[in-house]
């Protein structure tokens, strides 16, 4: 019978090592109960002698002796088999349980650094016009601002910090940066009169 060895971690193909092993003893078992019917159905505990105490001479007392001892040694194995089947078991289930716990904290961690090494933004893009200097710069609707020129979330008050600078700005490129998709994203952005309203669109 395969002992599980303690050093090292149990595997699936232990389990169906052991699962094999539990199979081939339900058979032998099996075939000795088969062997104890074919003895004029002499079970486990049906005496084996006769009404006046004599060995009976039906029956050969060698054989059912034999599989009756095999039996109870083979369901002893059993038990035991199965014992390690249930701890096999329990350790890959322990172990998948860890993998998953593990798993989660990683991409947890990974997360966390990816939020913190990203600057904080101060305004959202929830618009921009097709054709206008915004839009030929490459901005994008949903892109976070995180910088504005001078104008950053240490120094924003409100929307006419933005504009200030975009009027001080006019025909001159301004460095902006924003997170788009949880990345940072470096735009240069010219305001100037176009077709639209404002220097930008």
């Amino acid at each position: 019978m395969a002992q599980l060895d303690g050093s090292r971690p149990v595997t699936i193909s232990d389990v169906q090592e052991l699962v094999k092993q539990k199979d081939e003893l339900e058979a032998q078992i099996k075939a000795c109960y088969e062997l104890l019917e074919g003895q004029k159905g002499v079970g486990m505990n049906e005496p084996l002698v006769d009404a006046e105490g004599f060995p009976r001479n039906d029956i050969d007392l060698y054989q059912v002796r034999t599989a009756r001892h095999n039996i109870i040694c083979l369901q002893n194995d059993h038990k035991a088999l199965m014992k390690q089947v249930e701890e096999a078991l329990h350790q890959l289930h322990a172990r998948e349980k860890e993998k998953h716990a593990r798993d989660e904290a990683e991409a947890l961690a990974e997360a966390m650094s990816q939020n913190q090494s990203l600057p904080q933004a101060f305004a959202k893009v929830n618009a921009v016009t097709p054709g206008s200097p915004a839009s030929i710069s490459g901005l994008q609707v949903d892109d976070e601002i995180v910088e504005f020129g001078s104008v950053n979330v240490n120094n924003f008050q409100n929307l006419q910090n933005i504009a200030t600078v975009v009027q001080h700005s006019e025909g001159r490129p301004l460095s902006v940066t924003v997170i788009r998709s949880g990345k940072k994203v470096h735009v240069g952005l010219t305001p100037k009169r176009w077709a639209g309203k404002g220097l930008l669109g």
